[in-house]
């Protein structure tokens, strides 16, 4: 499956909780496009992001069809939980300090995730396991609040960036050696910028 663009997201980000804030399209600007429009939205977004298995997803969206009202509080907590994720790493990625009130946001959707958390054995080691709410219809956002926490305690905050093309907003994890990465795409904002520049040195000529 391919891991590279959706409908419901772009996968950028190179973590999971990344690529769950870019699930808004120019998040800087003053109309920015929302892509989880509705709890299908969300579930094909997670099936995408490898949270969900197909039976997963079919199990949700036949879930969601029978608990409908659930499905529509599901989106809407999602929605919350994200808008949080992204305001803390911009504001990380800004070398800000990060509001308290999304700390605390965080703080209530991570006592949840480990209320359902499990250690399980993987391979020669160990992982925590949302298993046990998998047939939940808020599911797919523990893996997701694990990602940010995992993050949020690395010591790697420094290579958490915003991209640079304006309004964009996207936010990454620069997994580049030397830091370098400015762009959430050099064949998206990186060739905007390109394209802008060329023109302004044209344009300074004449």
């Amino acid at each position: 499956m391919s891991k590279i663009s959706t409908d419901t997201g772009n996968f950028i980000g190179e973590r999971l909780c990344l690529d769950f804030a870019n699930t808004v399209s120019w998040h800087n600007s003053d109309n920015p496009k929302e892509r989880l429009i509705n709890y299908g939205k969300l579930v094909e977004w997670s099936r995408y992001a490898d949270i969900l298995s197909s039976p997963q997803q079919k199990r949700l969206h036949e879930k969601a069809n029978h608990h409908p009202d659930q499905a529509a509080k599901v989106l809407e907590e999602a929605i919350e939980l994200r808008e949080a994720i992204f305001r803390l790493f911009r504001s990380i990625a800004a070398g800000l300090e990060t509001n308290p009130l999304d700390r605390a946001i965080l703080n209530t959707y991570l006592t949840k995730a480990y209320s359902l958390a499990e250690i399980v054995p993987k391979e020669s080691k160990y992982a925590l396991s949302f298993q046990k709410g998998e047939h939940e219809l808020d599911y797919m956002l523990w893996p997701i609040m694990q990602s940010a926490i995992d993050l949020l305690l690395s010591e790697k905050l420094d290579r958490i960036k915003q991209c640079e093309g304006e309004p964009c907003g996207w936010l990454f994890f620069d997994s580049s050696r030397n830091k370098s990465r400015r762009w959430c795409s050099m064949a998206d904002c990186g060739n905007r910028e390109k394209a802008r520049r060329h023109y302004k040195k044209k344009s300074n000529l004449k």
